[in-house]
């Protein structure tokens, strides 16, 4: 359990500072679509009997990835008849349905349908959590370099078109550096993000929250996996899950906290002393 222990708590800061980005333009399915882009060239190597570690399989896979990239900057229009997350699902059901017909001439077909919907935490190395934490950091860094930019096509899309920002490159490049990941990468995108956009409004806040969230549920889930013989994936999916559901319960109840104080009613003798206050200011003032 350690090294997938290592995983959960090095890896999500990214992960939860993208998922701002994703929860604010509107395009929430866009991490399952480009990870089943990804997974069609997997598919095309494993027809092709590749090694699926090989540097001809990562081409394959970063090629469609950048595919995916570049028909969803193309169809981000300022405004448009057709919801982009329409042109977001057409593309994951093609790209699955592809996906499946390539991987039924394979033998070992049904284990790699498996792999790329939930994926398997308790495997991960050594090697891969370090590989993955600098390709993080790396992607982190262009995003901190280029980060004004980048807010501002996410956050003011209509300031960033009033400033001449050619925002299309600029959503290509975004897709180009989120890449792709399996269901439990779009759970730590996509829920932590909420939690923090119910809790917070800077920022800086959401983020804060977003990651105490995502390191709760990726240990919680583990240790529930490992406590109750479950699926690791799916675990820490639906321990996400739950967290969103208790963190959307008490925003409900602090609204209505609020709203129930604001709408209590000054006692009559307040008003009454107020009122009498009132009179005696005005009064002086005429007198003088």
């Amino acid at each position: 359990m350690f090294w997938p222990i290592v995983a959960c708590v090095l890896l999500p800061w990214l992960l939860v500072y993208l998922g701002l980005h994703v929860v604010q333009r509107g395009i929430i399915f866009i991490d399952i679509a480009m990870a089943q882009m990804a997974s069609l060239g997997i598919c095309l190597a494993v027809l092709f009997h590749l090694d699926l570690q090989s540097w001809a399989t990562f081409g394959i896979a970063l090629g469609f990835t950048l595919i995916g990239a570049a028909v969803f900057s193309i169809t981000g229009k300022r405004a448009s008849q057709i919801p982009q997350e329409a042109v977001i699902g057409i593309s994951y059901v093609v790209a699955a349905a592809a996906a499946v017909l390539l991987l039924s001439r394979a033998a070992e077909g049904d284990e790699q349908i498996k792999q790329m919907l939930v994926g398997n935490i308790l495997l991960v190395t050594p090697l891969e959590v370090y590989k993955c934490f600098a390709l993080f950091v790396a992607v982190g860094i262009v995003h901190f370099v280029l980060r004004r930019n980048f807010l501002l096509v996410s956050f003011e899309r209509d300031k960033a078109y009033e400033q001449g920002l050619r925002v299309r490159w600029w959503d290509f490049l975004f897709y180009a550096v989120f890449g792709a990941g399996v269901l439990l990468v779009f759970s730590y995108l996509i829920v932590p993000a909420v939690c923090g956009i119910n809790l917070a409004r800077r920022i800086s806040h959401r983020l804060l929250i977003g990651w105490i969230v995502a390191l709760l549920g990726g240990v919680a889930g583990l240790f529930f996996s490992f406590w109750w013989d479950l699926p690791s994936g799916a675990a820490i999916v639906c321990t996400f899950g739950a967290l969103l559901i208790v963190v959307s319960i008490g925003r409900l109840v602090s609204v209505s906290l609020q709203q129930a104080s604001l709408a209590t009613p000054v006692p009559r003798g307040n008003l009454t002393e107020t009122a009498s206050s009132g009179e005696a200011k005005a009064k002086g003032g005429v007198e003088s």
